[in-house]
């Protein structure tokens, strides 16, 4: 994509920035994506970028299925908003906690259960590496030495999660239990930027998870909240088909949202 097309497609994040507002996704967007999830990082050249974003637009928050204050820790700003555990909870500026949805917050003790029945020594053994996500658990098979065996034992935990009542989702070689309580990106977009009207809003993202944002951030131009909605997908190797689908353009990577971070403070 060239430096022309993407000044164009900000055009209206550029023209009103005091009235716009700037969404992104976190891993795989600002962060390259490692095999352990716990080593993932944000390059001080993006986040440098992102402080210089958030001194010029109306709303700049960082959006992911990470804590909101793992989220906030990772990115290191703490002048943005935060939305964590797929938009399940909202950390905002100057906020010294998450606000967690009541619901979610119902389902923690029995989340936490079930993070700690299933480590086992046999996932141990497979290199499946439990993340905590508070009301969610992420298990993770990226780098296992036999990806294809830890893969099958993800899968019967994910029946047996199945059938004590909870939700299972799957993103790029990670699987997710969550509480069969209605959460999205989209549902944490919706409750961000409900509050006022804006000229423009930006979402940015790499993932499956990330197609409720896109869908959201359409639902409130048609609703006149967003005058302009721009959803923006980034490349990957194992990037789903639906995010090229789904997005009004694509920019190349980290290297490219890096890209795009600085032509909407550029002149």
């Amino acid at each position: 994509m060239t430096s022309a097309l993407l000044n164009e497609s900000l055009a209206p994040l550029r023209a009103n920035p005091s009235d716009s507002a700037v969404l992104l996704d976190i891993d795989g967007t600002l962060a390259p994506i490692v095999e352990h999830a716990a080593d993932a990082s944000v390059p001080e050249s993006t986040r440098q970028l992102i402080i210089a974003v958030s001194r010029r637009y109306a709303q700049v928050a960082c959006i992911s299925g990470r804590r909101a204050s793992d989220a906030r820790a990772m990115v290191s700003i703490g002048t943005i908003a935060y939305l964590g555990s797929h938009g399940g909870e909202l950390l905002r500026s100057g906020w010294t906690e998450a606000q967690i949805d009541p619901a979610l917050a119902e389902w923690s003790e029995r989340v936490d259960e079930f993070r700690r029945a299933s480590d086992t020594g046999e996932l141990r053994r497979r290199r499946v590496r439990i993340e905590d996500k508070g009301p969610i658990i992420g298990y993770h098979w990226r780098g296992a030495a036999d990806e294809a065996d830890a893969r099958a034992a993800i899968d019967s935990l994910a029946a047996r999660a199945k059938r004590a009542g909870f939700e299972v989702h799957w993103g790029r070689k990670v699987m997710e239990v969550r509480p069969p309580v209605p959460i999205d990106k989209g549902r944490g977009v919706r409750s961000l930027l409900g509050e006022r009207s804006y000229t423009a809003a930006l979402y940015v993202g790499d993932d499956v998870t990330d197609l409720g944002a896109f869908h959201a951030l359409r639902e409130l131009a048609q609703e006149g909240v967003v005058e302009h909605a721009i959803c923006v997908g980034v490349t990957s190797d194992e990037g789903p088909p639906g995010i090229a689908a789904e997005a009004d353009l694509m920019v190349a990577g980290t290297d490219g949202v890096r890209e795009l971070l600085a032509a909407l403070v550029g002149g």
